[in-house]
Parts: C-alpha cells; sequence; structure tokens
C-alpha cells in the first residue's frame, strides 16, 4: 500500500471514529430508567444544566414526612427542550415546578436521586412534554410526537 492509500485509509477511519461518537455517549431509556418506578415531583428548581446529550433539572422535593430529598431529573436534548417551549428564561432558579417521570434503576439518592422526566408544569398550569421519544421510556400519551 503506498503513502497516498495509507493516509486516505486513516483519513477514513478517522471519520467514522469521529461520526460513532456522538451515538455512544447517548443511552436508552431501558439502560439507566425503570419504567415500573413512577415518579411525581414537586419543589423548586436549584439548578439547570443545559447539557448534551441530555439536559437535567434539579430540584427539591418534599416527602410525605416533611423530609426534603435532591434529585436531578433528566430531560431531553437542549435543543428538544427548545423546539418544545422550555428555554433558559422558563426553568429560573427558585420556580416551583412539578415533574412527572421515572425513577433511576439503582435507586441511589447520593448525592442527588436521580429521575427521567416526561412531564413539568410550571406554575401557571402550563404542561410540557420534557422527555425524549424513541429512547425506550413507556408510551403514555405526554409525547405529541409519538404514534
Amino acid at each position: 500500500m503506498n503513502v497516498k492509500h495509507m493516509l486516505m485509509a486513516i483519513s477514513v477511519a478517522g471519520s467514522l471514529a469521529a461520526v460513532s461518537l456522538p451515538a455512544s455517549a447517548h443511552h436508552a431509556f431501558s439502560a439507566e430508567f425503570d419504567a415500573n418506578l413512577p415518579i411525581a415531583l414537586r419543589g423548586p428548581i436549584t439548578r439547570v444544566e443545559w447539557i448534551n446529550p441530555h439536559s437535567w433539572i434539579h430540584l427539591t422535593h418534599t416527602n410525605e414526612d416533611g423530609s426534603q430529598q435532591a434529585w436531578m431529573v433528566e430531560g431531553g436534548t437542549p435543543n428538544t427542550l427548545l423546539r418544545r417551549g422550555i428555554n433558559r428564561n422558563s426553568l429560573q432558579i427558585g420556580t416551583e415546578i412539578v415533574v412527572t417521570g421515572y425513577q433511576s434503576k439503582d435507586r441511589l439518592c447520593e448525592p442527588e436521586c436521580r429521575g427521567n422526566g416526561r412531564d413539568i408544569t410550571f406554575p401557571d398550569g402550563r404542561k410540557l412534554f420534557m422527555g425524549s421519544s424513541g429512547t425506550g421510556a413507556p408510551r403514555d400519551g405526554s409525547d405529541p410526537n409519538e404514534r
């Protein structure tokens, strides 16, 4: 193999590796969350992470016994949330929200409990789908794009 062919092969291999990297960072719902562990959380937003491949909304939920628990709830990509009407201005620190979704399979809560968000309800009653379709999350009619 001459140098020209070797450089072309290296270039093609590098391009293929670069294209496949983002897919490996994304996971299926069933790899991390349990459809049999639904959650309904209410509390103020404490932090928002607009990162790919998933956004994270952190909130403090008050349990039935009055104790407080920190949660981080996974949403769709920032672009997905923006298309559904959720932006940095609508997720202000201190805003009381209700999030429904599913708990992580490991049920660990250190340093925070983790969940996958399905819907978010704002104080004015607006309800928006915050999950990402096609990841294996249960089909429950929340996503207007589900078929």
